[in-house]
């Protein structure tokens, strides 16, 4: 029976496993990803047949986890995966992340008893079309609720990365989770000990990176979950800021989060800005100072907010590209263009944080805006900034090392050493040519070199 909404590949390999007499189930986010109107982009299939028989109807599958019972089937157009699960039960978490062993059963009542949440516990019969849902997940898909299968804090002890799947599920689909649900999670937040950095990362980056992020990070933090992804945050909590802000730091760090538009962006760009969001002002709490007449300070704040950031994004074992082009965003998000800028200091502030960095930059600036003032504002000064700044790419005047018209070559050809002085000389040739884009020919820039260096007059 061909089954409306159901992708012809996944039929097909329904159809090979119910000819050779097994059952198969769609089963997991792709049924609950149906009810939502969700695209989907992986399948999983649960069936009677064994991991052995699954691999006989499917010679070339990938045998990712046949110990538990999975394999992985790529389809030809390679457009998504489908992982065939064989029914099963598990016993034992003594790891409090993986099941010390599996028992292969022929009821798909029983394999759904095993799932985290009601609303990834229902199936549907490829055969026939027949809807299962022994846990009454479609009725906690209507009701926008989050639930345990079970006895919650049963659950988690299974396994303590579900305690950070409820809050994500919760941030991506924007629901709310059960009280007796959350409960556990804050119950059960030690679990999360035995789970790896990469896990844990992986989560979060999906919380972050959520429709409204802000909702995953204040369950973070009532549930003390925080504790075991950024739990510098905890320090944010409470820290009043100077009256032109509606929050406290942490509110307007999670406020700063939302406002990173997911529009137009790439999955790598959101998560770069918004991560840069959530750790821009996070030094605040350690530097903040009140002076005798009430006055709020942060004086350099955006470097301690650098310094934490990439402690805690290490320790989460994020890329190193992702590290540094958030922690330099932090670093730099503090500029305050003025229109009596000289063109030598747009230049600087051009050459400090790199053309490449620019658009990343503003937006960060404009979510930030938008988390203080509450709504977006107009932005007269960074529109002339941006116009200066496209006059001087036009231009073509320099703006890095590259740019110049010497290099360490032509510098060592009139005796200057390779190496520290080297670079402090080229650091200085940079910095005239900033002042002055004239001076940028090799003539101008070996003279100053040799005045400079030899202390030499021509």
């Amino acid at each position: 029976m061909r089954i409306p909404g159901i992708e012809p590949e996944l039929q097909r390999a329904a159809e090979t496993i119910i000819r050779a007499g097994f059952k198969a189930f769609l089963v997991g986010g792709a049924v609950r990803d149906r009810f939502l109107g969700r695209m989907t982009s992986d399948y999983d299939i649960a069936t009677d047949a064994t991991p052995d028989q699954c691999l006989r109807l499917f010679p070339h599958a990938i045998p990712t986890g046949v110990k538990h019972g999975t394999i992985t089937v790529i389809p030809r157009s390679r457009r998504f995966k489908i992982e065939i699960t064989t029914f099963r039960i598990e016993s034992d978490y003594r790891d409090g992340r993986h099941p010390d062993s599996v028992t292969f059963v022929d009821d798909i009542t029983q394999d759904l008893s095993r799932r985290d949440f009601t609303i990834n516990a229902m199936a549907i019969n490829l055969e026939n079309g027949t809807f299962v849902d022994p846990f009454d997940g479609r009725a906690d898909i209507a009701a926008r609720l989050v639930r345990a299968v079970g006895n919650p804090t049963a659950r988690f002890q299974e396994d303590g990365l579900r305690t950070l799947r409820a809050i994500r599920f919760a941030a991506q689909l924007e629901f709310s989770i059960d009280p007796a649900t959350l409960d556990a999670v804050a119950e059960c937040r030690d679990r999360l000990a035995c789970i790896s950095s990469e896990r844990i990362r992986d989560e979060f980056s999906k919380m972050i990176c959520s429709p409204v992020p802000s909702r995953a990070l204040r369950l973070l933090v009532d549930t003390q979950t925080i504790l075991y992804i950024i739990p510098e945050l905890l320090e944010c909590v409470d820290v009043r800021q100077p009256e032109r802000h509606r929050h406290d730091v942490f509110n307007h760090l999670a406020a700063t989060v939302d406002a990173v538009s997911a529009e137009n962006l790439s999955e790598e760009r959101l998560l770069i800005l918004r991560l840069a969001g959530l750790f821009h002002d996070i030094g605040k709490s350690r530097t903040a100072r009140i002076s005798e007449n009430g006055e709020i300070s942060f004086h350099r704040h955006e470097l301690v907010s650098e310094t934490i950031a990439r402690e805690a994004l290490v320790r989460l074992k994020y890329p190193n590209a992702v590290i540094d082009r958030v922690c330099h965003l932090v670093r730099h998000h503090m500029f305050n263009y003025q229109p009596d800028w000289s063109d030598a200091a747009v230049r600087r502030f051009l050459a400090r944080v790199g053309l490449d960095a620019l658009e990343d930059l503003f937006a960060l600036r404009l979510a930030d805006t938008i988390a203080t003032m509450g709504a977006p504002v107009s932005w007269p000064l960074i529109a002339e900034l941006k116009s200066r700044i496209e006059k001087i790419v036009k231009d073509g005047e320099a703006l890095s090392l590259r740019d110049l018209a010497v290099n360490g070559h032509d510098l060592a050809a009139i005796g200057i050493p390779k190496g520290r002085e080297m670079g402090a000389m080229l650091s200085e040739l940079l910095d005239a040519v900033l002042e002055d884009p004239s001076l940028n020919t090799r003539e101008h820039l070996l003279r100053i070199a040799k005045s400079k260096y030899f202390h030499v007059n021509e």
